[in-house]
């Protein structure tokens, strides 16, 4: 029995919270701390590249998370391992906030990464287990309403929270959040992979699984341009904090609204991608999504080269974010599309190109002084990105199949 995608229904709106829920872990554990960054320098006594590494081994941490948890959850189902990986993500957060140096908290932050890293991946298989053709991608631009939600509101929580608190304080309210989505999702998230579609959990089929969506062109040049294009989006994350404030002046409240707006960009352009979609081809929609992005990362990186007035940083810069709101749903459902009986492994391999790329591009930002440094690595990723998508995913036809979820 299938029905049409009905976002007023109960069940899709249960779903759609504890999945957005599960989506903004990545967010909500970069963001949420990056007003404080500065002040934790001083306070942990190290450097601001040290103190980069905290968001490397926490990038690093959700791709290598998700390549192992991916086929787990093809093999076990998806409940067990979100679970315990919601566990570990709360006790994790608990060291965090009790680190007493930068070292601790690097190999905490990486702990805590392969918590969040279960939550990411399976979500997304748990929509391609449930969703197909254009309803899986109207549900994944719906749920950039609710993830989106985590970068506008992560950092300005993050500023007021220094008002009341130093940034330990981040990681408290970090384990609350992690202990509310096990317990929603321990009473309200069902299974969605049945016995007979899981796959056998060997390392050799598993390695095999792994190959064959490496040599399909069609899965890699939708992941790669959108991993690519994120990666971008890691060095604003590193950068920006340092840039923005250090730089242009700005206080931690200031930044996190400057931060925040860009998030209702990315809100903006995800609903508007859902709207969309079922009137434009989603391969359209991406390339406009890449296309804005390029133009963007070019538009930041000559106003960090000419040291132009702050309102010319951010208008490039808010047309390269928002443009996240039309890439990663439509490079996400089209990636998997052809794959539903390995929908967790090429899942994590989606989020492998995102964060692992994007685990390289954090410490390039750090090369030099300045805004400069920022500017080169997110035009260079963009353009890339743009470039990846044109020349892998030439001749690709759209998945044809209804829109449908399945009962």
């Amino acid at each position: 029995m299938t029905t049409t995608l009905a976002p007023a229904r109960p069940r899709t709106l249960r779903y759609l919270l504890i999945l957005g829920g599960l989506t903004a872990f990545a967010p909500l554990s970069i963001d949420m701390y990056l007003p404080a960054l500065p002040t934790m320098t001083g306070d942990l006594h190290t450097s601001d590249s040290t103190l980069q590494l905290t968001l490397t081994a926490f990038i690093i941490g959700l791709a290598l998370g998700q390549l192992v948890l991916g086929p787990i959850s093809d093999t076990v189902g998806r409940r067990k391992p979100l679970l315990a990986g919601l566990a570990l993500y709360a006790v994790a957060s608990v060291l965090c906030a009790l680190s007493p140096s930068v070292e601790v908290l690097i190999a905490a932050r990486a702990l805590q990464s392969v918590g969040a890293a279960a939550g990411i991946v399976i979500a997304r298989a748990v929509v391609r287990d449930l969703y197909s053709g254009t309803a899986m991608t109207k549900f994944f631009s719906v749920l950039m309403l609710v993830s989106g939600l985590a970068p506008i509101l992560a950092p300005v929580i993050g500023g007021q929270l220094l008002r009341l608190a130093s940034w330990r304080g981040v990681f408290v309210v970090l384990t609350v959040v992690g202990a509310l989505l096990l317990i929603a999702t321990a009473l309200a998230l069902r299974e969605s992979l049945p016995p007979d579609r899981r796959t056998p959990g060997r390392l050799g089929a598993t390695l095999r699984t792994y190959g064959t969506l490496l040599a399909d062109r069609s899965f890699l040049g939708y992941a790669l341009s959108g991993g690519v294009m994120f990666a971008g989006m890691f060095a604003y994350i590193s950068a920006s904090s340092f840039v923005l404030q250090d730089v242009y002046g700005l206080s931690p409240q200031e930044y996190s609204l400057v931060f925040g707006a860009n998030g209702v960009g990315i809100v903006l352009a995800g609903q508007l991608n859902g709207w969309l979609v079922g009137r434009v081809p989603e391969r359209t929609l991406l390339a406009a999504g890449l296309t804005a992005s390029a133009v963007g990362g070019l538009g930041v990186l000559a106003a960090t080269a000419f040291t132009l007035p702050l309102v010319a940083l951010l208008i490039p810069l808010l047309l390269l974010v928002s443009s996240i709101g039309l890439v990663m749903p439509n490079a996400s459902s089209l990636a998997l599309a052809e794959h539903a009986r390995s929908a967790g492994a090429a899942s994590a391999l989606l989020g492998v190109l995102q964060f692992a790329i994007g685990g390289l591009a954090t410490p390039l930002v750090g090369i030099g002084s300045g805004a400069l440094p920022m500017g080169v690595v997110m035009a260079s990723f963009a353009v890339a990105a743009l470039v990846i998508f044109l020349t892998l995913t030439r001749r690709v036809r759209t998945d044809p199949t209804p829109a449908a979820v399945q009962a």
